[in-house]
């Protein structure tokens, strides 16, 4: 149970619910194999049963941790931040991205866009799950679309998804983990037959890094 004031301190942003922090290789989409800063924020109910960190789902597992510590530890690593979760959108990001930014940092996001955007972002990419479904700021302002692909049927569900994204987005097809096998030959021919798409692949997992 938190107190009072560190309940007013989430509400406002100036708190949020770290689940890990770390400097690693952007393994996926856009930026693939570039240096970044992670930071994983808990809490999400958008519920994909292949989601592979479930254990951040729960938010009350996560201590709430002071903005300017989680800053402070971001700009001893990396020019280049992303924030994801668990859904990082659940949470105002204002206050964070804000600061971020004055720290001279570029500033990244990781999101289903299931929840109202806050925050300002270098670079935002939006993930949308079937379960629950972007709203429009997110299409509006994606840089990058990444449809995870867990069966045959997520190919039409991808080009839903591209016709209400803005025509500026850069779209991608990943394969889910567990479906690698199967899914990449499929995505490869995909690709190649609707050349609008590029194949992005979870690399740091094939580098065995986070």
């Amino acid at each position: 149970m938190l107190t009072k004031e560190i309940q007013i301190a989430v509400d406002k942003g100036e708190m949020l619910p770290l689940m890990e922090e770390f400097y690693t290789i952007q393994g996926e989409g856009y930026h693939t194999g570039t240096a970044a800063y992670f930071i994983r924020i808990g809490g999400c109910d958008v519920g994909c049963h292949w989601c592979d960190v479930k254990e951040s789902w729960n938010a009350e597992l996560h201590p709430p941790t002071n903005m300017d510590v989680i800053v402070t530890n971001a700009k001893e690593y990396a020019e280049t931040v992303v924030i994801t979760g668990g859904e990082p959108l659940t949470w105002n990001m204002n206050p964070i991205t804000a600061k971020l930014m004055e720290n001279g940092m570029r500033v990244h996001i990781e999101t289903s866009g299931a929840y109202p955007v806050s925050g300002k972002w270098d670079w935002f990419c939006l993930s949308p799950k079937k379960n629950k479904l972007p709203v429009q700021e997110a299409y509006d302002i994606a840089n990058e679309l990444k449809v995870i692909v867990y069966n045959k049927h997520d190919f039409q569900f991808a080009e839903e998804q591209a016709a209400k994204v803005n025509p500026n987005a850069i779209l991608f097809l990943q394969p889910e983990w567990s479906k690698k096998e199967e899914m990449t030959p499929l995505i490869v021919d995909y690709v190649m037959n609707n050349p609008k798409w590029r194949v992005s692949l979870q690399t740091h997992k094939y580098l065995n890094i986070p």
